[in-house]
């Protein structure tokens, strides 16, 4: 059975980052993956302290947080979907300590390689600045050697690596209107839930080549 994880890195558990990967989660369990979902806000990370012990180990000399036990989490998932609502046109600061303090699986070598990953964003505006804080997760997740969802070869034509949602609504009148929750945004539910599916594809795509 395929295993999709989702971490987000919203300071704000629960809200709209949140919804979009449920729903990511939601279309990968469609295909009967095993799916869960962790707020980072759960969890104690401190900023690295770049010792660059983990240049030549593949440990971290910080060992009083919960960074190795979210560490596990990752190597145990056969997809990974991180998600981050945009702060400056890039992720949060939350989600930035998780990512610096992943470099124990990827410096030595990438202990990532092979798992497939996508990346959901939130934005206040349309032109947020979504696309590149999703260019900067699909980086992060190219360096750790995972292969990343995109609609090559996808079914679902919404799939582009990634999901985006915005609480932009309409403009009326001059006036600008805003959705309530992102949920009522049925492009970036659509988007997000068939990101989902194509993860899983993927990942039983690459565990039947590498039988």
């Amino acid at each position: 059975m395929v295993k999709v994880l989702a971490v987000n890195g919203s300071h704000r558990k629960g809200k709209n980052t949140a919804e979009m990967l449920k729903a990511v989660l939601d279309g990968a369990a469609e295909l009967g993956a095993q799916t869960e979902l962790l707020e980072l806000t759960d969890y104690r990370i401190k900023e690295c302290i770049a010792c660059n012990k983990c240049l030549s180990k593949a440990e971290c000399t910080i060992q009083d947080d919960d960074m190795a036990w979210l560490s596990a989490k990752l190597l145990e998932a056969d997809g990974i979907v991180i998600g981050s609502p945009v702060y400056f046109a890039n992720v949060t600061g939350r989600l930035k300590d998780f990512i610096d303090r992943s470099r124990p699986l990827h410096l030595v070598k990438n202990a990532l390689d092979g798992k497939v990953g996508g990346a959901v964003v939130h934005a206040g505006l349309r032109n947020g600045g979504q696309e590149l804080a999703l260019a900067i997760l699909h980086n992060y997740m190219l360096g750790q050697g995972m292969v990343v969802a995109s609609d090559r070869g996808a079914q679902d034509a919404l799939v582009n690596g990634g999901a985006m949602g915005s609480m932009f609504s309409a403009i009326t009148e001059g006036r600008m209107s805003f959705f309530k929750s992102v949920s009522l945004d049925e492009a970036a539910m659509i988007s997000s839930r068939a990101l989902g599916r194509q993860i899983v594809r993927l990942a039983q795509k690459l565990a039947k080549e590498s039988e």
